[in-house]
């Protein structure tokens, strides 16, 4: 799989309901299209779990690589709420006035309980035709 240099590709878990809306969520409100989109459950999605030293098979990070780098937890959820731009810059700020590791810490306690707290599908969403670009995979 080859990304090119200004992509932005966000790997999420593609049977998760909270992941589900996070991505409906970025969709409506990445205006300037800066976000594509992988499922871990997905071949490239799994190339760039493991790329990043991540377990495709035990999903607790979400996983942003852009042309800076790969960034996981809330460090990766600031890097998106700051690439919405506009009033989406003081979500960043505010994620940012958290120390890190408590960010972190709440993030992972999220993501652990995520089936949980939000659901799970039996199958991984499917883009509609007008979505299916933003799509990898």
């Amino acid at each position: 799989m080859s990304m090119r240099e200004d992509e932005a590709v966000i790997v999420f878990d593609g049977v998760c309901g909270l992941c589900n809306r996070w991505v409906d969520f970025l969709l409506r409100h990445d205006r300037g299209r800066s976000f594509r989109f992988a499922s871990m459950q997905s071949a490239a999605g799994r190339e760039l779990m493991l790329r990043h030293g991540l377990d495709a098979d035990d999903p607790a990070s979400f996983l942003l690589v852009d042309r800076d780098g790969a960034w996981t937890d809330a460090r990766a959820i600031r890097r998106v709420f700051a690439g919405l731009g506009g009033g989406w810059r003081v979500v960043d700020g505010l994620i940012g006035a958290v120390p890190s590791a408590v960010a972190d810490r709440v993030y992972r306690f999220v993501a652990r309980h995520r089936y949980r707290l939000f659901g799970r599908r039996s199958q991984c969403r499917l883009p509609t035709p007008d979505e299916s670009s933003r799509f990898i995979d």
